[in-house]
Parts: structure tokens; sequence; C-alpha cells
């Protein structure tokens, strides 16, 4: 009887408390079961009240999101460019990661043996704080990263209303029941929040809304008596095109976007960006398709762009200065050698784009369009997301857009489209039907009007091969599959100004002898 009796008090001292784990282990594997599924651990020792608090609404939030991202997808992108709806998630996040966390320790404590070592003491708030951390981490980054874009999304796609931007789209219809929407892709040599700028790269492109196929019409920055629509009050001051007295360089197509605002403020009605309505009727003028956004982009802050994505890598096929000034006879401080595959950095990637001494505006606007090439072809998902901060602070302080936030989610959706539908290239260089000081325009737009045909008429047929002018078709290697050094496609010669080339044939390495 008394050994029996000896024994029952060991039996109650082993027999944990209601509401407790059954030794160290069992606490820390309730605390990790809850840190998956909140309130879990709690409901395993008999705490259901508590335990059903924390885990009912996460299980509605958790439903939720999952219905309404696989409803629509999109509604993530919608989201992402609205500034109050980010205010909303930045909100949340926090909320949520301080619950969550409080769940983590809560559980801890309540499920933890009362009879535990110093070692075991130290253990458990080591492994709980480990918890936390793998919480709190992912959702401290959807706050910020919230933070950021609004800040992106109010510096970059807000006050910058243009008189020229369509006044017809919704979200709904972002198109306005157009097939193609015109981009106008502008580079500038200085801030693009500051007046003063000269667009020294003029580049409309022209996106089938539907198939993603795009042509790329690049204009030379010295391109004279460049013509207004006839309904534009641009076109009664210079019924003869863009030209007066003085400096003829005042004159020249790169000099619209600083001008114009100058010398006539408020002529096209109320705008943020007066410079970029009169450069968009100036390319409608010169080209005969109307742009419909623009984008500029600060050449100079370019270099951080890449900087930000950590390279490029392209084909270099003849010898690229960095620096130096031909007018001036100042020599280049080096040169970017020929070679397939070449990764540079922001400094020489500024100057693939930009080095001309010694080369022609033609050869270097060859190289702007493979730059952007490569740019998108660094911008994958994983590389954006590492490197969100440092590219959103850039892109902040050197793009302007009219491409208004709401849709945004619908230019998304068609870049993928792009990227996969094809681009053509058409480059107006000097030949016997065309120059740029003395351009016949009505040429240029039957031009324009045929390479929009060819494309739409390949989209059609599902073909991806460029077909110039002359009937024909050539499929150029990108920079990961370069030509062999005696390889001569298409785009080695110079091509017919109303030739649309494939961008692949015009990126590819083929080095000039």
């Amino acid at each position: 009887m008394g050994h029996q009796a000896s024994r029952h008090p060991t039996r109650r001292a082993e027999r944990p408390r209601r509401g407790r784990a059954r030794g160290f282990g069992g606490a820390l594997g309730l605390t990790a079961l809850s840190t998956v599924l909140p309130g879990t651990g709690l409901l395993c020792v008999g705490r259901r009240a508590l335990g059903l608090l924390l885990l009912v609404p996460a299980l509605v939030l958790v439903g939720w999101l999952g219905w309404e991202l696989g409803r629509d997808p999109s509604k993530a992108l919608d989201v992402a460019f609205d500034a109050q709806r980010l205010t909303v998630v930045t909100t949340v996040a926090l909320v949520v990661l301080l619950l969550w966390v409080l769940n983590v320790v809560l559980t801890y404590v309540l499920v933890r043996p009362r009879d535990r070592s110093r070692g075991q003491g130290v253990l458990g708030a080591a492994f709980v704080l480990l918890l936390c951390v793998a919480v709190a981490a992912p959702l401290a980054l959807v706050a910020r990263y919230s933070v950021v874009q609004k800040d992106v999304v109010q510096k970059v796609f807000t006050h910058n209303r243009t008189v020229t931007a369509p006044a017809d789209v919704t979200v709904e219809d972002p198109w306005g029941g157009r097939r193609r929407v015109n981009v106008l892709l502008l580079g500038g040599d200085g801030n693009v929040h500051r007046p003063g700028v000269r667009t020294d790269s003029v580049v409309l492109a022209s996106i089938d809304t539907g198939t993603g196929r795009t042509v790329l019409f690049s204009l030379p920055r010295n391109l004279q008596r460049v013509p207004f629509p006839v309904e534009s009050p641009l076109h009664a001051l210079y019924p003869d095109g863009f030209t007066g007295s003085g400096d003829v360089a005042e004159w020249l197509l790169n000099a619209v976007y600083r001008n114009v605002p100058a010398l006539h403020p408020g002529v096209l009605g109320r705008s943020d960006n007066e410079g970029a309505d009169a450069v968009k009727q100036a390319v409608e003028g010169a080209l005969g398709i109307t742009p419909d956004y623009y984008v500029l982009v600060n050449l100079e802050g370019f270099r951080s762009i890449v900087q930000a994505v950590g390279g490029v890598t392209v084909n270099i096929n003849q010898r690229i200065p960095i620096g130096g000034n031909t007018d001036l006879g100042i020599p280049p401080d080096g040169y970017l050698e020929p070679g397939p595959n070449q990764r540079l950095d922001g400094f020489k990637a500024l100057w693939f784009a930009r080095g001309r001494y010694g080369l022609d505006d033609y050869q270097r606007m060859d190289r702007q369009r493979c730059m952007i090439d490569a740019i998108v072809n660094e911008a994958k998902p994983l590389t954006v997301l590492r490197r969100y901060e440092r590219l959103a602070s850039v892109g902040k302080q050197i793009v302007r857009t009219d491409i208004p936030s709401t849709l945004l989610p619908a230019f998304v959706d068609l870049a993928d489209r792009v990227k996969t539908g094809g681009l053509r290239s058409v480059v107006f260089r000097p030949s016997d039907r065309f120059a740029p000081s003395d351009p016949d325009y009505a040429w240029v737009h039957r031009t324009v009007r045929k390479a929009l045909r060819q494309s739409e008429r390949a989209g059609s047929t599902g073909s991806t091969a460029s077909t110039g002018q002359g009937g024909g078709s050539k499929a150029g290697p990108s920079p990961s599959s370069p030509a062999s050094p005696g390889a001569s496609p298409s785009a080695s010669a110079t091509p017919d100004p109303a030739q649309a080339v494939d961008a692949a044939d015009t990126c590819a390495y083929h080095p000039v002898p």
C-alpha cells in the first residue's frame, strides 16, 4: 500500500497541466505549427477559444486573397499602380505582421512546459525569435515595397497630364477601341522634370494590341522642317514646318521639346508637359500616325538603370568610342572593342548607346534600340524583385510619361505579348529618297503605312520573320546566340530606309570589317 501510494505523486507530477504541451519538443512543434497556420497549436492543447480567434481570421484572409487572385490575377497589378490601395496594403501588412508575431510568441508562452531547464529556456527563446523573423521578413518587405511603389506612382504617373493623350480610354477598354497603341520613346539629355531638355533619341513604337507585334520607327534628331498636324495650333504658327531664323540647330526635331514651350507657352492648352505635347504632334506630322503616349528617359540617368539590373549583355560589331568630340577634334578616352555577348556595366552601356565620335547618328540609333532590348532581357522577375528599391529610386528621377497609372496593368499585359509577338524596326537614313535636311514627308507617310501593313500581314499568318521592302525574310540571332564572324545578316549592310528589319538582325553579331 505504502509503495503504491508513493508512486501516485510521481504520476501526478508527470501529467501535463491542461493547455500545455507534453515536453519541450512538443512545445516547439506546436509553436511551429501555429507559425504556419495561426491558432492551430493552441487548438491542439485544448485552448479552443483563443485558437479559433487566431485561426478563423487567418483562414478568411488567405481564402479571400486566393479567391480574388484566382478569379482575376490582374487585380494585383491594379493594386500595384493605385496609390490609395498601396497605402491600404502597407497598413494591412504591418497589422498582419504584428498579429502574426504575437500569435507565435503567445503560442509558445502558453504551451511551453512550466518545468524546463535554463538551456531549454534559451533554446526556446531563440527558436521563437527565428520564427518571428521568418514571419516578419516577407511582410515587412511587402510593406516597404508598397511604400516605395506608392512613391513611384505619385512621382512618375501623376501630375503629368498632356492634352495629346487619348481621352476615350477606360480601365475596361484601355485602348479606346483602337487596334494599335502608339508610344513615343524619347531619350533626353537633361533632367526630365525640368525645362531645357533636348530629345536626342526619338522612336515611335506602334504596337498591335491583339498580337503584340511591334514596329519601331526611328527619326533622326537632326530632322528639319518637321510639320505639325493641320488641326494643331502649331500648324498655324509653322505652316511650312518647324523652322525659323537664326541657328538651324534651334529648329531641328530634337529642339521641339525645349523650344515650343519657351516660344509659345500655353499654345496647346492646359498641360503638365507642353514639350511632350509639342514633340508628339511633331512626330505625328512627320510619320503620319498619332502618338498616344510618351515615355521620356534621361539618357545620363540610363546608366543607373543598367547598374540597378546588374549590367547588360550585347553584341558589339565595331569599335565604339568612349567620350570624344568630332566637331572639336577631341579624341575619345578609349573604346569598347568588338565581340559577341559582351557584358557591360552602366558606364560602358551608356557609351554603347551614346558614343558617336567618328560614327553617325544612325549607327547610334541602331545601338540604342539594341540597348532597349538588352535591358528588357535583363528584367527578369527575380532580378527586378531583388533590386526593386534601387530601380524604383532611379526610375522616379529619370522617367516621365503621360501614361495614366490606371492603364498600367493593361500595358504590363501588352508588354508580355510584345515579347512574343515579334518586333521590326524602320530607321529613316539618308538615301536618294530621304534627306533629314529636306525630307519628303509624303514618302515617309507611305513608308510607315507599308511597314504597318507588312506587320499586320505577318501577324495574321503567325510569321515572326522580317520581310523587307524588297521581299524575302531574314531571322537574325540574338546576343545569346551570336552569328559566326563571317556571317552577314541583313542588318549588317545599310538597309533601305523604307525597309522594316527584324530587331534580332540589327542586334546580332556581324562585325564590321
